[in-house]
């Protein structure tokens, strides 16, 4: 049953490396001296949170802590489950044979979906040393981890991985036979390569679904096995952009937009306002963005500035979506 199950896990999941030598990215904390390197070659690991966005490797770095050290690593999900089960790990871990006590590591995924309640069921087994809690979240844990909790752990920044990176794990899916797309013989062209580099928009998962979506597409028969750029334009149907309205990722979008005004990029200042308008964000609250800025910074400067932006709102009231959203992108 497990063989079957591991035969039809999507191939991001098939592709997760076992070792920090074969993992992708994140140089700055698996690169040699680094931190994580540092404290797999000790065996000894402190509570960490990994805070970083969809794709990064999160929840790879801690499977390879699983496979690395000699400790009980128990993997638990925040999704699905409470404070009960908490508790049940916490009995079994106190009721083990001292003898044989090794350091248990507890991985949380998801630890921002706890609330406070819950995340406080951990603190007196991760001060007492009985566990070793690591949380992985794609939210700040400033404001999403209970003040006690973030001073008990260290928290490691992930990075979106870049382009290169994306075309390194698209190119080892590829050629790997026992757990990628190898046994199809297929290839990508440089276009392909580059366009999934793209569309991932630093998520390695989204990537390789994307190209195990490219994979299915292509004829049995077809008398050439490659992956072009239309098939991955195909397979990816439309970009997802990395985006959260009220998370860490709307108020990076709302700054880069701010920070082109004030460079006086117009360019830019329209990229950012698309990039929100078309991950969802509500036009009205970008207006009133707007509003901010004529009145803050730019004052004085050009007092017609206010009414402008003001105008662009009504505008948008009166119109709508989308052809309200020139008026924004107007203004």
């Amino acid at each position: 049953m497990k063989k079957y199950y591991q035969y039809n896990a999507p191939l991001a999941e098939r592709m997760r490396p076992k070792t920090l030598d074969l993992f992708v990215g994140q140089r700055h904390l698996t690169g040699k001296g680094r931190l994580l390197s540092s404290l797999l070659a000790k065996g000894k690991i402190p509570s960490l949170l990994l805070w970083g966005p969809p794709g990064s490797g999160k929840t790879t770095l801690a499977t390879i802590l699983a496979n690395t050290l000699s400790v009980d690593f128990i993997f638990f999900s925040a999704v699905l489950s409470g404070v009960k089960d908490i508790r049940r790990i916490v009995a079994e871990t106190e009721n083990k044979d001292d003898n044989v006590k090794k350091q248990t590591i507890l991985f949380v995924d998801e630890i921002h979906r706890f609330n406070k309640g819950q995340q406080d069921a951990f603190l007196p087994h991760v001060e007492s040393g009985l566990l070793t809690l690591i949380g992985a979240t794609t939210e700040n844990p400033s404001f999403h981890v209970i003040a006690p909790l973030l001073s008990r752990a260290q928290v490691l920044i992930l990075q979106p991985l870049t382009g290169e990176d994306i075309k390194i794990i698209v190119k080892r899916a590829l050629i790997d036979t026992e757990h990628g797309l190898g046994k199809l013989g297929l290839s990508a062209e440089a276009e392909a390569l580059e366009a999934l580099a793209t569309l991932a928009d630093g998520d390695c998962r989204r990537a390789l679904n994307c190209l195990e979506t490219a994979a299915a597409l292509i004829s049995a028969s077809a008398d050439q096995q490659v992956i072009s750029l239309s098939l991955i334009r195909e397979a990816a149907q439309q970009q997802n952009l990395r985006y959260d309205s009220q998370g860490e990722e709307h108020y990076n979008l709302i700054s880069a937009l701010h920070k082109s005004m004030r460079d006086s990029d117009p360019d830019g200042a329209a990229y950012w306002l698309r990039r929100m308008l078309k991950s969802g964000e509500n036009p009205l609250y970008i207006a009133r963005r707007l509003i901010r800025f004529a009145s803050e910074d730019v004052g004085n400067a050009d007092p017609q500035g206010l009414q402008v932006a003001l105008n662009c709102r009504n505008a948008f009231h009166m119109l709508g979506s989308p052809e309200g959203e020139l008026a924004l992108l107007q203004a």
